[in-house]
């Protein structure tokens, strides 16, 4: 199958979708070599590609969850020409570091109180205060790839792929009520850091990974690692972006 190998998650919808993406190939030849076809939701996409950071490889995601903003629609009769034509675009992870522990994350880290109380925080944009105390069920460092995710829920701005531009927006602010957040520079430095760890406990979440009972937490774009993503050309990563910039317009 000139050098592609499919993987999916475990779903009946998606080893259906499997079975007949192994039919297409094998009766038809691919112009393209080096892919990874990945059948599944977003978030077995965010696995798949953690898991391949340092691969050369190239992504081409294929949806059977629910809304896969980072996946492409199936068609059994346009799949070929589809894959054969979809358009490159590299993004790059955050890292985020808790206790010099390192976790990277595609879409966003999270920093959530773990109890009934609001978390009391601080921020720094490298040594810089960006908040020297915000009052909140916490906040969200976002890339523009993540920013149509939980940072659209907050109502955090939604980034363009191409803006070197990383998001904080708080969740819930209590105080400074008003507190809308920040957009910075992907090379910024940010680091969270807890002002009351024994009364109002927090989290860190990178994704899906979370660190409980936190003091500190560092956050920056991790710039030497590029994933390789395929979009067909009428449903781009880039294209999805502005459809839900023009929504949040709307609204």
């Amino acid at each position: 199958m000139n050098k592609i190998l499919i993987i999916s998650d475990k779903n009946k919808k998606s080893l259906k979708i499997k079975k007949k993406i192994k039919r297409i190939l094998n009766k038809q030849f691919l112009n393209r070599s080096n892919i990874v076809i990945v059948i599944g939701g977003d978030g077995f996409m965010l696995q798949t590609l953690k898991k391949n950071k340092i691969s050369k490889k190239t992504f081409y995601g294929v949806n059977s969850g629910n809304y896969g903003f980072l996946m492409n629609k199936f068609s059994s009769k346009f799949f070929l020409k589809n894959l054969s034509k979809a358009k490159l675009i590299s993004i790059s992870p955050l890292e985020m570091n808790v206790n010099n522990k390192k976790k990277l994350a595609i879409n966003e880290v999270s920093i959530l109180r773990q109890s009934r109380q609001a978390a009391n925080l601080s921020i720094k944009n490298n040594s810089k205060y960006i908040i020297k105390k915000l009052v909140s069920d916490g906040v969200l460092v976002s890339t523009p790839a993540g920013s149509t995710a939980y940072n659209l829920s907050v109502h955090g701005p939604i980034l363009n792929l191409n803006s070197k531009k990383i998001s904080v927006a708080p969740i819930s602010p209590f105080r400074p009520r008003r507190w809308m957040g920040k957009i910075l520079s992907d090379k910024s430095k940010i680091t969270i850091t807890n002002l009351d760890p024994k009364k109002r406990p927090i989290s860190a979440v990178a994704d899906n990974f979370e660190v409980r009972n936190i003091k500190k937490v560092i956050v920056k774009i991790k710039n030497k690692i590029k994933f390789n993503l395929l979009y067909d050309k009428n449903s781009s990563l880039q294209k999805k972006i502005k459809i839900e910039q023009s929504r949040k317009e709307i609204s």
